[in-house]
C-alpha cells in the first residue's frame, strides 16, 4: 500500500515537491544526492539544456562518429542523412524520460525503481554506468591524445617520439592521465561546477572543428573537391546494407543519455524549459559537428588520400602550429565538457544508488574514472567499424529495451503518476515489488536485448553471430531492442498496474 505520510505538493504547473524528507531519510535507500530536488532548486533555464548539449555534443568522439562514416565509404550527403535521422529517432525517448525528472526532481536510477523495483533498478542503473565508464575511457582518451600533439607542435619530435610502453609513447599515457586528473578535480567539486563549466565553454567548443575545417579547405581549393566526391559505396545495395546498422549506431551514441536525461532534467525549471532547450540542443548541435566533421574528413581523403578520421591525427599533418595548437586545445576543452556531463554525472548517481550509504556523488565520480582506465578505451576506439558496429551498436540494443521499459511504463501504464515517497521506501510500498524486484521489468529486458544483441557479427563477434538465428535483427538492434522491451512490458502490465498502485 502507498505510504500517505508526507504527501507531496504540486505546484500550478504540474512538478510535484516532497515538501518532508523526514519519513525516509532513514531508509537505506535514501541519501541527499539521490532525493527530490526541491522546486526552489530546479532552476536550469532553456538555455541551461541547450549549452549542456552543445558542451555534449561538440566533442572529439561526435566529430569521429561522423568522419567514420565517411571512412566507411559513404559520401557526405549519405553520412549527413544518416546521422540527423539517427539524432531525430534518439529524441524521442529521450524527451519522453526527460519528463519524470523535471515532474518529480528524480534522478535516472530513482525513476528506474518505479518499474524494476527498489533493489532491480541497480540492474540497468549499474548497465548503464559501466557504459558510461567505457565512454569516459575513450574521451580521455581522446583528449590525452589532443593534449599531446599540442605538447609535441611545441616542443618538438622528442616528446611525439619518444619511447614506447604498451605499443604507446610514454608522453602519451603521461597525457592521457594528466587529462584524466583535471576532470577528477572538476567532478569532486559537483554538479554545480559541472553546470557552470558547461555555460562557459559551450560557445567556444565549435572554434577548434571551424579551424580544422577552413584548414582543409584552404588546402583543398574549396568545397568543390570535397561535395564533388563519390561515393564509394552508390546508392544500391551496398550502401543500404551499411545503412541500417550504422544508423543504429548514430541512435546508439545517445541512447545512454535517452535514459539518464532526468538526471538533469530534475533541475528543469519547467517542462517547457527542458523541452525546448533539448529540441534547440541535440538535433542543431549534433547536424552542425556531424557536417564539419563529414567535410573535414571528405577534404583530407582529397589532401591526403585517406579519410582521417581522428582529429588530432589530421592536425599532427597540418604545417601551421598556431593553428593546430588553437583548433586543439578547443578540442580539448570541448572533450572535458562532454565527458564531464555525458559520462560522469551518470554512473556517480548510478553507483551512489547502489550504494546510497557509503557511495556519494564525488566518490561515484571517483569510480567511473579508475574503472574508464581499466576497461582500456584505446582498444574501443581504435577501428571505425568496430567503434560502430560493434561497440555503438551492442550497447545501443541492450539499452534500447530498457528504454522500451521505461516508456510504455511512465506513460501508457502509469500514464505519468509515480508515488514519489515510495520511490525510497524499503520493504514496503508500490515499488517493493517481489523482494524489490519487479521480474516483469527485468523479462522485458531480457528478452528485448537477446532479440536485439543476439546475433552481434563481425569484429570481435562469431562471423555467423552469437546466436546464428537472430543474426538478421542486429542490423536493426535498437528498434528491436526498444520495440521488444515496450511491448513485453505492456503484455504484462494488467497484473503490473495492479501490483504497483494498490
Amino acid at each position: 500500500m502507498a505510504v500517505e505520510s508526507s504527501p507531496p505538493q504540486v505546484t500550478p504547473d504540474g512538478r510535484v515537491e516532497l515538501s518532508d524528507t523526514g519519513p525516509i531519510k532513514d531508509s537505506r535507500f535514501f541519501n541527499p544526492e539521490l532525493a527530490p530536488v526541491p522546486v526552489e532548486q530546479r532552476t536550469w533555464t532553456t538555455y541551461n539544456f541547450f549549452a549542456l548539449w552543445m558542451g555534449m555534443a561538440h566533442n572529439i568522439p561526435s566529430y569521429t562518429l561522423a568522419a567514420s562514416l565517411i571512412a566507411i565509404g559513404m559520401d557526405w550527403v549519405q553520412a549527413f542523412l544518416t546521422i540527423t535521422l539517427g539524432n531525430l529517432i534518439v529524441l524521442v525517448p529521450m524527451l519522453l524520460n526527460s519528463h519524470a525528472g523535471t515532474k518529480y526532481g528524480i534522478p535516472f536510477p530513482v525513476f528506474a525503481r518505479a518499474f524494476y523495483g527498489i533493489r532491480g533498478a541497480n540492474l540497468v542503473a549499474l548497465l548503464r554506468a559501466f557504459i558510461a565508464c567505457a565512454w569516459f575511457g575513450i574521451q580521455t582518451w581522446v583528449g590525452g591524445k589532443a593534449l599531446h600533439v599540442i605538447i609535441g607542435r611545441l616542443t618538438g619530435d622528442g616528446w611525439t617520439k619518444a619511447s614506447s610502453i604498451g605499443g604507446q609513447p610514454w608522453t602519451l599515457w603521461l597525457c592521457f592521465f594528466g587529462f584524466w586528473v583535471v576532470q577528477m578535480l572538476v567532478i569532486w567539486r559537483g554538479m554545480d561546477a559541472i553546470r557552470r563549466f558547461e555555460n562557459w565553454t559551450a560557445p567556444l567548443v565549435s572554434v577548434g572543428f571551424l579551424i580544422l575545417l577552413g584548414y582543409v579547405l584552404v588546402k583543398a581549393g574549396g568545397f568543390g573537391p570535397i561535395l564533388d566526391a563519390p561515393s564509394k559505396l552508390g546508392w544500391g545495395p551496398d550502401f543500404w546494407k551499411l545503412f541500417f546498422p550504422a544508423l543504429m549506431g548514430m541512435i546508439a551514441f545517445w541512447s545512454t543519455l535517452s535514459l539518464n536525461m532526468p538526471d538533469f532534467t530534475r533541475f528543469g525549471g519547467s517542462q517547457k524549459k527542458q523541452a525546448i532547450g533539448q529540441i534547440l540542443g541535440l538535433p542543431t548541435t549534433m547536424s552542425f559537428i556531424a557536417i564539419v566533421a563529414i567535410l573535414t574528413t571528405s577534404g583530407a581523403q582529397a589532401l591526403y588520400g585517406e579519410a582521417i578520421w581522428d582529429p588530432a591525427d589530421l592536425a599532427s599533418r597540418f604545417d601551421n602550429t598556431f593553428l593546430v595548437v588553437i583548433a586543439l586545445i578547443s578540442l580539448v576543452l570541448a572533450t572535458i565538457s562532454a565527458n564531464l556531463a555525458a559520462n560522469v554525472v551518470s554512473p556517480s548517481y548510478d553507483f551512489s544508488n547502489a550504494f546510497p550509504r557509503k557511495i556519494t556523488f564525488a566518490v561515484g565520480g571517483l569510480i567511473t574514472g579508475v574503472i574508464g582506465i581499466v576497461i582500456q578505451p584505446w582498444r574501443l576506439i581504435s577501428d571505425p567499424s568496430i567503434y560502430i558496429f560493434a561497440w555503438l551498436g551492442f550497447y545501443g540494443g541492450l539499452l534500447a529495451s530498457v528504454a522500451g521499459v521505461f516508456v510504455a511504463g511512465y506513460w501508457v501504464i502509469k500514464k505519468t503518476h509515480l508515488e514519489l515517497t515510495d520511490l525510497y521506501l524499503d520493504g514496503r510500498g508500490a515499488y517493493w515489488f517481489n523482494g524489490g524486484w519487479n521480474w516483469r521489468a527485468v523479462l522485458a529486458t531480457l528478452v528485448g536485448s537477446v532479440l536485439a544483441v543476439g546475433g552481434a557479427h563481425g569484429g570481435p563477434f562469431p562471423v555467423d553471430g552469437l546466436i546464428p538465428f537472430l543474426k538478421p535483427l542486429y542490423d536493426y538492434n535498437w528498434v528491436v531492442g526498444f520495440a521488444a522491451g515496450f511491448l513485453v512490458f505492456l503484455a504484462l502490465k494488467d497484473n503490473t498496474a495492479k501490483e504497483t498502485t494498490r
